[in-house]
């Protein structure tokens, strides 16, 4: 008994919390972020989910489907906190219909009242007659006043009730329609959980799968992040080549970052300025991969140190300069694949995983330029653009400096 009214009082403290939390964020701020996560797994579902899965590829598998169950969770998540809102707009619509009833019955009431007396009283009296058996002149006088204002209450009286009347079915209507929404809320919760609970079995299978063959996807991992080190190594080598270049021209022999001119000071500057403004290197896409080091989904122990972030998109896309800039290096990477190197002062955006690149080096290039045709792989069906920033040597997180997707 005592365990079943802990288990009570645990709902009932979620639930408050969750009005609490849904009162912080407006209705149609809510309302947006579940557009916003809808849309969200549209894309993922387009971008990610299109090709049919492999069984050579678990890992990716995985990690696409870590992904999904996220952003559902996110959305279910939003949900829930609209309906917490609806669910307290709904209490105080309630109650103000009932005291709105309360005072409309009243109301008539009294007017009825008023009415049966005003009939009654001229049914005895005409109001000619009233008036000319007053005693005197100004008993007349407050006579034709009181009539006067007797009139207007009665009308003020009947223009109240009407305009209660329709407050009142104005309110019904809202509530109607408050209800009718958290019901398609709570239907649409319902078949998200029916989703994920699916998509969290195919995790179950996956991770089963990748724990039996743990040896042959661990291999694979090491393969690919000596891929990815091998990749920023000569990228750093560019870099560092560049630098010294700069620096030689003004005879300094050792320097950790670029010597700028004027004008590439006045670019750098301009670029620092549109910090969290810059443009996406891509044209609609997602983040698959974000920066830095994070722990692997299946293997403890195991991480995945990310140099930049990994955005999913449209298979044919290119990739596009997010800022006035110049080539600095074309580098060809294993299986033909290309990167592009752009300097904007002391700043090297990078666009890894090309398949084929439209400028040359030393070219001027523009912000949105295309700068060349993102690579799709064969076997996962994925148009992935690897995208790094650095300021001199320094590896930047790109998703600081770009527009948030809102």
């Amino acid at each position: 008994m005592f365990k079943k009214y802990q288990y009570i009082s645990l709902l009932f403290f979620l639930f408050l919390t969750m009005v609490s939390f849904a009162q912080n964020k407006s209705r149609k701020q809510l309302e947006l972020d579940r557009k916003r996560i809808k849309k969200e797994i549209k894309i993922v579902n387009k971008l990610l989910f299109a090709a049919i899965k492999s069984e050579q590829n678990a890992l990716e598998d995985l990690k696409d489907l870590n992904q999904k169950i996220s952003i559902r969770e996110q959305y279910i998540s939003t949900i829930n906190l609209e309906v917490a809102s609806l669910s307290n707009d709904i209490a105080i619509y309630e109650g103000d219909i009932n005291q709105l009833e309360i005072k409309l019955i009243k109301l008539k009431e009294d007017y009825a009242e008023m009415i049966y007396k005003s009939y009654k009283s001229k049914s005895q009296q005409s109001n000619t007659l009233f008036l000319f058996s007053s005693k005197s002149f100004y008993q007349a006088y407050k006579r034709v006043k009181y009539m006067k204002q007797y009139a207007s209450f009665r009308k003020k009286q009947g223009e109240e009730v009407y305009l209660l009347t329709n407050k009142f079915l104005r309110l019904k209507d809202s509530l109607l329609i408050q209800k009718e929404l958290k019901d398609t809320l709570l239907s649409n919760e319902k078949e998200q959980k029916t989703k994920i609970e699916y998509e969290k079995n195919d995790q179950k299978k996956l991770i089963s799968e990748l724990k039996t063959q743990e040896k042959k996807y661990k291999q694979k991992l090491r393969i690919k992040q000596q891929e990815e080190k091998k990749i920023s190594q000569r990228i750093d080598k560019i870099i560092k080549e560049a630098i010294a270049k700069s620096n030689a021209k003004k005879g300094i022999k050792k320097a950790k970052g670029f010597s700028l001119t004027p004008e590439a000071r006045a670019l750098a500057v301009k670029f620092e300025q549109n910090k969290g403004k810059l443009p996406w290197p891509v044209e609609s896409g997602l983040i698959i991969r974000r920066f830095g080091k994070q722990p692997h989904p299946v293997y403890s122990g195991n991480f995945i140190n990310s140099t930049g972030i990994h955005i999913a998109t449209k298979k044919g896309s290119n990739a596009n300069a997010i800022f006035n800039g110049e080539v600095l290096a074309i580098q060809t990477q294993s299986e033909g694949k290309k990167s592009v190197l752009i300097r904007h002062g002391n700043y090297i955006s990078i666009y890894n995983n090309l398949e084929s690149v439209f400028v040359n080096d030393g070219q001027k290039v523009k912000t949105g330029q295309p700068l060349g045709k993102i690579f799709t792989d064969r076997i996962t069906g994925k148009t992935k653009l690897i995208f790094v920033l650095s300021k001199n040597t320094t590896r930047l997180n790109p998703t600081s400096w770009i527009l948030k997707v809102n």
